[in-house]
């Protein structure tokens, strides 16, 4: 497993790390003893971050990892808060609710310290309330949180987050479907010192290169109610991406991945490509999917005949759709 340093918290992570919404849930059905084989399987390869979030399962992801810790005290857990407000509006990003979100993450992980909360994807004009990172630096001085950053769904929130100087860490879509935060945002992140989470970087599966354009999901999948945004963001699934021209993407790009390489470490093995990323955090559900992801920290660098056919690919099928939206 390859390690890089998360940012200046100064933890050295797996930069094949795990994802864990889909052992909460949102991804269909999930069991909770194959979800526990599958971190303690991911342990076993060298991963020791894992990020989750306080509505995954409503806590059930949350407290999968608190049992995982108890026997691997060494990981560290990054989860996030914010998106059990109802309504989701900047109003609620307040002492009285964040304070409460980190007291129940405290509860679900059995910790007395969150190691780094996350605000998860808040409305835009949060960035923009200096008032609200107070309220974070306030929790760290009170013990409660270790070090604080984002997850957001645009460039332009992730570059006004990192004007804070305490913001460590920033969780944004970044796959070969989006490649926008390469171009503007890397090389701010860099110099700021901030660590960078690749999340979505399978595209929710699709470059994986294991679906038809038939492809059906579970009722409770998002990739199933959510293609449209109907729930959350549509850029949380497929990237954004019309399904059927990502299928015929991923088909393009088939021919582009090397020998002993499968498409999902392709995919992942090109994100890190990228200096500035810290992880990827792919999810998974099953222990060979785990292996399956982690070996791909370990492949030799792409050649640059397969880095520019991704953009042929990525200008042919994508661009119009996502860049200029996230």
């Amino acid at each position: 497993m390859q390690y890089r340093t998360l940012g200046r918290t100064g933890w050295d992570v797996a930069a094949v790390s795990m994802g864990c919404w889909a052992i909460g849930g949102s991804w269909g059905p999930v069991d909770d003893d194959t979800s526990l084989n599958t971190l303690h399987r991911a342990v076993e390869q060298g991963i020791n971050l894992f990020d989750t979030a306080d509505v995954y399962g409503n806590g059930r992801s949350e407290r999968l990892l608190a049992q995982l810790a108890r026997d691997h005290s060494h990981i560290r857990i990054a989860t996030k808060a914010g998106r059990r407000l109802d309504p989701h509006t900047a109003d609620g990003y307040n002492r009285e609710n964040l304070t409460a979100f980190v007291e129940r993450s405290l509860r679900n992980l059995e910790t007395e310290a969150l190691d780094l909360l996350q605000l998860h994807c808040p409305p835009t004009e949060v960035y923009y309330r200096p008032e609200v990172f107070g309220i974070l630096d306030d929790l760290v001085a009170d013990g409660k949180i270790r070090h604080y950053g984002v997850s957001v769904e645009k460039v332009e929130e992730a570059r006004k987050a990192i004007e804070y100087p305490n913001v460590a860490t920033v969780q944004i879509i970044f796959n070969m479907f989006r490649q926008r935060p390469a171009e503007r945002f890397f090389a701010e992140a860099q110099a700021r010192n901030v660590g960078v989470l690749a999340r979505v970087p399978l595209a929710s599966g699709l470059l994986t290169g294991k679906f038809e354009g038939a492809s059906e999901f579970a009722d409770t999948d998002h990739r199933h109610f959510n293609r449209q945004g109907d729930a959350f963001d549509r850029g949380e699934t497929f990237a954004g991406v019309d399904f059927e021209t990502g299928v015929r993407a991923v088909r393009a790009l088939e021919d582009a991945c090397p020998d002993g390489m499968t498409m999902p470490q392709l995919a992942l093995r090109w994100i890190l490509m990228f200096d500035a990323v810290t992880c990827a955090i792919p999810g998974a559900k099953r222990p060979a999917q785990i292996e399956e992801n982690a070996a791909a920290a370990d492949l030799p660098p792409l050649p640059d005949s397969t880095m520019n056919r991704v953009r042929e690919v990525y200008d042919e099928y994508v661009r119009a759709q996502v860049h200029h939206r996230w």
